[in-house]
């Protein structure tokens, strides 16, 4: 399929790096070296990927030069950077197909600008009239339609975000979290997604939906699913993205309808599972940024669901 290569994965430390290693390092074939960087060293990735490597934070002055001396010694071919530190500083410096001089495995542009804002992404969905639940800035909220979230306009995770069940508790956030805002709280009687969504260069559109569980704020069960509507509508946000790359959709059904509360546009914390499902957003966004064929998309019929387990590392 193609020559071997050398590849960098930075935030090799965190869950969804430690993923990525796993499913290069199950392709010895393709990979002569999988080498991982994270901004310190006590991490479990020493175990998965080849060799790992400390970098500084992606705001420091010091970070470009070490980036640089990385892909120098270790004559790397291929980036990709999975923190999402890294990847919202990539978005502000405008950085599109390219890590230094190298070929770069992340979204388009203009996904990592509305993703990474979840204001922009509420305004994109209204300005293609898509439904979405209701978003404003938390200075702006005078409603008595409690509860309501709040959340970390830039945040990701559950830590950035809480439930406001009355006006006097809204007060008190609004001084806590000045610069947060609210959001619809939908139910949950249809069910929430977490799909994932490719789109190659030539405008190949590929994608899964899995039902979820949360966990501790995580994908801790899912299963695969069939919905011809949320893949129609998959779809529409794919072209209208323009998308290139694998970005993360999450949504609930409300009456049969699919309201999209996030964008995340970078590889989701489920990319292991997903690869297992035959669904391969990470080695596909490799061909493609390679300029190589894509591999055929192919259900793997005997896995339908996944659960969020554990390892343990010993030194």
């Amino acid at each position: 399929m193609m020559n071997k290569i050398k590849i960098l994965v930075t935030g090799c430390g965190g869950d969804i790096g430690q993923s990525i290693g796993k499913i290069l390092k199950s392709k010895p074939d393709i990979f002569n070296l999988v080498l991982g960087a994270d901004i310190h060293e006590d991490h479990a990735g020493k175990f998965i990927f080849d060799n790992c490597k400390v970098l500084p934070r992606a705001d420091s002055n010091q970070y470009r030069d070490a980036v640089q001396e990385l892909i120098s010694k270790y004559k790397i071919d291929l980036v990709i950077p999975v923190s999402e530190p890294e990847l919202r500083n990539m978005t502000k410096k405008y950085y599109e197909n390219d890590f230094y001089g190298k070929p770069t495995v992340m979204a388009n542009l203009v996904s990592r600008e509305i993703g990474f804002d979840k204001k922009a992404t509420a305004d994109f969905l209204f300005s293609h009239q898509l439904p979405f639940p209701k978003t404003e800035h938390i200075s702006e909220y005078s409603q008595s339609n409690y509860p309501v979230l709040i959340k970390s306009r830039d945040g990701s995770g559950s830590k950035s975000i809480h439930v406001v069940n009355n006006s006097d508790e809204m007060k008190l956030y609004k001084k806590i979290y000045p610069d947060f805002i609210t959001q619809q709280l939908l139910r949950d009687d249809g069910g929430e997604f977490t799909c994932g969504l490719f789109r190659s260069a030539s405008g190949d559109i590929r994608d899964i939906i899995l039902k979820r569980k949360l966990m501790g704020g995580f994908s801790g069960f899912g299963i695969r699913e069939e919905h011809p509507l949320i893949s129609k509508f998959l779809h529409q946000i794919a072209v209208l993205l323009d998308l290139n790359g694998s970005i993360n959709v999450q949504l609930r059904l409300v009456n049969d309808v699919p309201y999209v509360f996030e964008i995340n546009p970078r590889f989701s914390s489920t990319v292991l599972f997903r690869h297992l499902m035959g669904y391969e957003d990470l080695m596909w966004s490799i061909q493609d940024k390679l300029n190589l064929p894509l591999d055929s998309y192919t259900v793997n019929q005997n896995i339908t669901k996944f659960y969020k387990g554990f390892n343990e590392y010993v030194d």
